[in-house]
Parts: structure tokens; C-alpha cells; sequence
């Protein structure tokens, strides 16, 4: 999910660019992944079945943040890895050809694993719906759930999040971006029109 940024026409009456608005900030950012990986923990009794995988580009960065804070409450490492979903996905055909990412299974692998996706926003619901048939190429997890740092609505599959950072009502004129300082230099969560900048769907 990478941020998808409007050319704007240079045509002099075209409407100026809407600002984007912080929804969430470096500290919001921090504290809804310090509760989601106690909530992992809660829900599994434990870090011991969990495997976290992290959909590229920003869910790679968020597993990790939440492999660190699971690991300094239960003084041992989780297995982390990424999981690409590009070939996967039922909209591949319909979009303009894009790059591989990388697929890195941690070495245990997933078979009965307790298997946490994590990405970044939630929306139609049809990247999750890649992943999971990734997943079943891979291995046999006992179980897999589902990780977001936030989910927007307007679901179009019966997909839901266990583990959620924020719910972010939107309509469907807006679009939502993650910035990680892995990736961007910085944490927040914006919010703006599709005709505004630093957007993404």
C-alpha cells in the first residue's frame, strides 16, 4: 500500500489542492500498537503460538513495532516475517503492472501457527482476502487473525479485524495514509479528499 500522490492539471481554474488533516500522531500511533500486541497476547494466552506477518510495504514495519512491544512484556522474541499479496490479488488485471515485495516466512514457518496479518488500513477488504490465499500456498496455520493500525469501512468481503487501532469513519471521496518513520520520516495517520495531497486509498 504505498501513498498515491494527484497530478494536478496545470489548468490556472483548476480548484487549489484540499490540505490533508492528522487524525492520528506519533503518540496515538504508538499507543494503539502498545494495545493491540497486549490484546495478541491476551487473546492467545501468550506469545507462543503467534506468528506475525506483515503485508508490504507499512503492515512490515507495524509487525515489527508490535513483535518489540509483545517481546518486552514476555521477555522472548515473536517470529516475524512479511507476506506479499501482489499476485494474488482479484484486481491485478485491472491495475497498471506493479513490483513484487518480498515474502519472508520466519524459519518455524506457519503450520500450526497462529498466524496475526497486519497492514496498515482496512478498507474493501480484498487485500486480506489475498493474503489469506497466500497463506493457504504456504502452510496450514491452527488459525489466522487479523491486525490493522486503522480501518476505514466500506467493506466489499466479510472481513473483520480482531485487533484494531483506530476505527476512522470515512466516505468513500476521502482517502487515508499511514507515514511511518521507517518509511517516511515520520508517524501519522492523514486524512483528506482524493483531490488533496499525501493521500492513499
Amino acid at each position: 500500500m504505498s501513498p498515491a500522490h494527484s497530478a494536478e492539471s496545470p489548468d490556472v481554474t483548476a480548484a487549489p489542492k484540499r490540505s490533508s488533516r492528522t487524525v492520528l500522531d506519533a503518540s496515538d500511533i504508538s499507543r494503539a500498537l502498545t494495545r493491540i500486541a497486549h490484546e495478541i497476547l491476551e487473546r492467545n494466552r501468550g506469545a507462543d503460538p503467534v506468528v506475525l506477518l506483515g503485508i508490504p510495504t507499512r503492515g512490515v514495519g507495524l509487525a515489527r513495532r508490535v513483535s518489540d512491544r509483545i517481546a518486552a512484556v514476555e521477555g522472548q522474541s515473536v517470529p516475524t516475517g512479511s507476506l506479499d499479496v501482489t499476485m494474488y490479488r482479484d484486481d491485478i488485471r485491472l491495475k497498471p503492472p506493479r513490483g513484487l515485495e518480498h515474502t519472508d516466512i520466519p524459519p518455524g514457518g506457519i503450520d500450526g501457527k497462529v498466524v496475526v496479518l497486519v497492514d496498515d488500513v482496512l478498507f474493501s477488504g480484498r487485500t486480506i482476502r489475498a493474503a489469506l490465499d497466500a497463506i493457504g500456498d504456504i502452510g496450514r496455520p491452527r488459525a489466522v487473525q487479523l491486525a490493522v493500525l486503522v480501518d476505514r469501512g466500506h467493506r466489499e468481503l466479510p472481513i473483520r479485524a480482531d485487533y484494531v487501532g483506530k476505527n476512522l469513519p470515512t466516505s468513500l471521496v476521502e482517502r487515508v495514509t499511514v507515514h511511518l518513520t521507517e518509511y517516511d520520516g515520520a508517524d501519522a495517520v492523514l486524512i483528506a479528499d482524493k483531490t488533496g495531497t499525501g493521500a492513499k486509498a
